[in-house]
């Protein structure tokens, strides 16, 4: 037990930690990184009840593990490489989603999924051998897509990230929405999760339309 409640304490940075996307754009009392986590699980959960061939177990497990290596790696994002130093061009750079080439795709990936692996790798390591390869295996399955459980996920991940987007939006009319559509136009392929973004789209826009 003394592992367990050690790794539990470990985890603790999670919900002290804000979530850098917002940080960047000047958001006041961003979400943290476990903020998001909860709520991602919470619409595996909702959502994915709707998904008759897909394991819910699974994909909640899923859902909380995701983001654990970010005690350790941080909360990367796509635009740590290239934002600029001059806070005007950083904030017009931040108005889209950031467009890279196949290769550095790959680069910047590739370079991610090293940091974070070796960080939840630290943050496991002492727990019983059942639960850390659990663990490991959930967020690998996540991290390199393997299962339909994960590829679902991931856009729960995504559309969670819009949703909040939003929520800013409705409080501050002059945080761009362009870079989530974007996205959410790109990794959207799922119907259920395209649904309840049509639903969202409706909602929050029904008397006031952002501006780009």
């Amino acid at each position: 037990m003394t592992n367990v409640l050690k790794f539990l304490n470990q985890v603790t940075k999670l919900k002290e930690t804000p979530r850098q996307g917002w940080v960047l754009r000047g958001i006041k009392n961003p979400e943290s990184i476990a903020d998001h986590s909860f709520r991602v699980a919470l619409m595996a959960w909702v959502l994915g009840k709707q998904k008759n061939n897909l394991n819910l177990e699974k994909i909640i497990k899923m859902a909380l593990a995701h983001d654990l290596c970010e005690v350790y790696a941080g909360d990367i994002t796509p635009y740590d490489t290239i934002l600029p130093k001059d806070p005007k061009k950083r904030k017009e750079m931040l108005k889209t989603w950031p467009k890279f080439t196949e290769s550095q795709k790959k680069k910047i990936s590739e370079k991610k999924y090293i940091k974070e692996k070796q960080g939840l790798e630290k943050l496991i390591k002492d727990l019983p051998a059942n639960l850390s390869k659990e663990i490991k295996a959930l967020w690998q399955d996540y991290e390199k897509r393997l299962s339909p459980e994960s590829r679902f996920l991931r856009q729960i991940d995504r559309a969670e990230n819009l949703l909040q987007s939003l929520e800013y939006w409705q409080k501050n009319k002059n945080l761009p929405q362009k870079a989530w559509w974007v996205q959410a136009n790109q990794l959207f392929d799922d119907k259920t999760i395209i649904d309840f973004v049509e639903h969202m789209d409706k909602e929050f826009y029904k008397t006031h339309k952002p501006k780009h």
